[in-house]
């Protein structure tokens, strides 16, 4: 139990704390009256179901004495009649309670979709850099449980602790007033150890239940990390390793959720101890009382009837109380992701990009993934309005670098990138995304249909735009002979089409973007050679008008461009055109000539 007494334990604590002052908006929101309304509406049910509560054993004391002093032959109304109110009593007193559960219902549920969309949009305001580090198995299960704990929390903390002990100080005072001081004693000191105990042994589980989370995010992650790689798995064969893998991730979850389960038997059993002394000492007493005349049957059972009406709530606040912790460990874990801050950020009131040409410009731009390594070492380019340029350079040259600090999921930390003179810094994200069009190397698919995944270019698009679009990337015809069509599903990732569809589905889906600034990302280097030049001819009419930079390794593909820069190593070492890098006999040529190599020899 030493361990609530840690430094740990003291954070563990102000996380707490700082996750109920973040919930506690949602239950109090300014910008919303009618919620605040219906907290204090709820809060109204929730007193007077405690005052009933509290009142009715003493129905239950005069029912039982009329009984004992009338007898049979009279029994007449009083008993029968104190009985039925007895009855109702406890009827109202549930009914109160469901009335104030179903008038908090819509509150919780708000708070809960508030909450939970806030964590959506913030992990989509992170940075490329943050995505790429973190593991989606292990995000998705913590959101998923800490949206889970946000309703629990609100309906127990307000409805739960509260209550609580305001029924506990009315049958406090009740024992007091019409029996004796001795009775809240005894009352006073089992309340005071079960806490102290339920506590302490709580706080301990929940050291517990995080490293059952973390076993348990590891595994999920496991799951999630080979199932997606479900083909890779496959080619080497690797089912039994991967799934010893995970038998080695679940162990973990085993042993940690066995303690979890031993340590709740210990507490089940000391809070059993407890409150049962509690009990018998209380009932001593009365039963005393009895023995001696100064108490009646009914008063007996009215004692009975209080000890039994709170050792049920201080039952169900062991399991609050436990709950709340481990709500508060998963929220926390959520919070936190919450509290990441975003790399990338819009300044305020930063004015949207305005598009006149679509003239690039990178002056001097340094950057690197790394503080202590740069990628790119002082770039300068220039691509004027409406023309084509594309970058070409070995792996690992800083080629892809420059469309991503372009599209701004990074910053430059050096020098600046424009777009018409404007310092991408400057200008608000959403304008600057709505200007680029890109289509990537690797494009990945939206488990929904094919209409769905090129209707995602442009929000609102017609069935005839959408139609068009895929014309143009040459892959209409190939949709239309399918069986269901453009409602075609494509499977988690895109994985129901082939690399080369896929492509041409990412490349519809830019084309009704319709964006002034193309970025071209090895756009054609899943497709063969001769969808390849169908593409390359779509991409050529599509990029009229607009500025086009591509990237690309296949020289072929490129040789129309305007211009062309050769990269090598964060650096412009070549530019020009197509055949005048030919005739220079640099860097280029050598790249040109060993792929033509390659391709006769092939």
């Amino acid at each position: 139990m030493s361990v609530t007494d840690t430094p740990i334990a003291d954070d563990q604590r102000r996380s707490g704390w700082r996750t109920i002052r973040r919930v506690s908006p949602y239950l109090w929101p300014d910008d919303q009256p009618w919620v605040k309304r219906r907290v204090v509406l709820a809060l109204a049910m929730l007193v007077l179901a405690k005052l009933i509560a509290v009142g009715t054993p003493i129905l239950y004391k005069e029912a039982v004495d009329s009984l004992a002093k009338e007898g049979v032959p009279t029994l007449a109304l009083g008993a029968v009649g104190l009985t039925v109110a007895y009855g109702m009593a406890r009827l109202m007193t549930v009914g109160f309670q469901q009335l104030r559960d179903a008038v908090f219902a819509p509150v919780g549920q708000r708070a809960l979709r508030r909450l939970a969309l806030e964590t959506f949009a913030h992990i989509h305001r992170l940075s490329l850099r943050y995505h790429i580090t973190r593991k989606t198995g292990g995000l998705s299960r913590i959101i998923e449980r800490g949206v889970k704990g946000v309703d629990f929390l609100l309906r127990f903390l307000l409805f739960s602790v509260g209550p609580l002990i305001l029924e506990l100080a009315l049958v406090g005072i009740i024992l007091t007033v019409l029996f004796d001081i001795w009775y809240l004693v005894i009352v006073s000191v089992t309340i005071a150890f079960y806490v102290w105990f339920t506590f302490a042994v709580t706080e301990w589980r929940v050291q517990l239940r995080r490293e059952m989370n973390d076993q348990d995010t590891d595994a999920n992650q496991k799951a999630i990390d080979s199932l997606l790689n479900y083909e890779t798995v496959k080619y080497f064969g690797a089912e039994a390793r991967e799934a010893a893998r995970y038998d080695r991730a679940m162990q973990g979850y085993e042993r940690a959720a066995l303690k979890t389960a031993y340590s709740l038997a210990f507490l089940n059993f000391g809070q059993s101890l407890f409150i049962t002394a509690g009990l018998i000492g209380v009932m001593v007493l009365a039963a005393l009382g009895v023995q001696s005349g100064t108490l009646t049957v009914g008063d007996f059972v009215m004692v009975n009837a209080y000890m039994i009406q709170i050792t049920v709530p201080l039952n169900f606040l062991g399991t609050v109380y436990r709950e709340i912790r481990q709500a508060l460990v998963d929220m926390g874990e959520m919070f936190d992701l919450l509290e990441q801050p975003a790399e990338v950020t819009d300044r305020p009131d930063a004015p949207d990009l305005r598009v006149s040409g679509g003239e690039i410009r990178l002056d001097n731009v340094h950057f690197g993934y790394d503080p202590n390594r740069d990628i790119l070492k002082g770039v300068d380019l220039t691509v004027p309005a409406g023309r084509s340029v594309a970058i070409v350079g070995a792996t690992g040259s800083g080629k892809s670098t420059i469309g991503r600090l372009l599209f701004r999921f990074y910053d430059v930390t050096g020098g600046a990138l424009l777009i018409d003179g404007q310092d991408l810094r400057a200008v608000s994200q959403d304008s600057l995304h709505a200007a680029i069009g890109v289509v990537p190397q690797d494009t990945v698919l939206f488990n929904d249909t094919i209409r769905y995944n090129i209707a995602y270019g442009r929000d609102g698009a017609t069935q005839e735009e959408i139609e068009q679009a895929a014309r143009d990337a040459q892959i209409h015809d190939f949709i239309a002979g399918l069986p269901d069509g453009y409602d075609t599903t494509v499977g988690e990732r895109g994985l129901k089409l082939s690399g080369g569809e896929k492509q041409r589905v990412g490349i519809a889906r830019t084309l009704l973007k319709d964006p002034p600034i193309l970025l071209l990302d090895e756009a054609t280097s899943a497709l063969d050679s001769d969808t390849e030049r169908e593409i390359q001819g779509a991409l050529a009419r599509a990029g009229e008008g607009r500025t086009v930079i591509t990237i690309a390794h296949r020289l072929s593909t490129i040789a129309d461009a305007d211009q062309i820069v050769v990269l090598h190593e964060g650096e412009i070492v070549e530019r020009g055109t197509h055949d005048q890098l030919l005739a220079r006999g640099g860097r280029y040529a050598n790249l040109w000539n060993r792929q033509q190599s390659d391709r006769d020899a092939a």
